[in-house]
């Protein structure tokens, strides 16, 4: 199955190092660390979901090879960011401020950033 790269990067609702709950899917009420973002791919590598086992044959760094469990991608769209104030799933929205565009919780109104 070919991966679908879109043609220009969408902006996420989350970042790197986010505390995040997934919504939908297998995993769903599970919360991690986001380990990495793929805005062209609109995907995410939450730390503990979507675990996935590669077969890996022995290498130099890896010299008694073996099954290797690790965490696959899923849709940005299937999580939520947990927002670090009040502790629960919440959606965010961007305020404009002197810094930038800075990201808030909806339910508490607090910058996330």
């Amino acid at each position: 199955m070919a991966r679908k790269v879109l043609a220009k990067p969408v902006k996420l609702h989350v970042k790197k190092d986010d505390l995040v709950m997934v919504i939908q899917g297998d995993d769903k009420g599970k919360t991690g660390k986001v380990l990495e973002a793929r805005p062209r791919e609109n995907r995410v590598v939450v730390e503990g979901v979507n675990i996935q086992k590669r077969h890996m044959r022995p290498t130099r760094t890896n010299p008694q090879g073996g099954v290797v469990e690790r965490p696959g991608p899923i849709a940005a769209s299937n999580v939520m960011l947990v927002c670090p104030h009040c502790k629960r799933p919440s959606r965010m929205r961007r305020h404009r401020g002197e810094k930038g565009a800075v990201r808030v919780c909806v339910r508490c109104g607090k910058a996330i950033d």
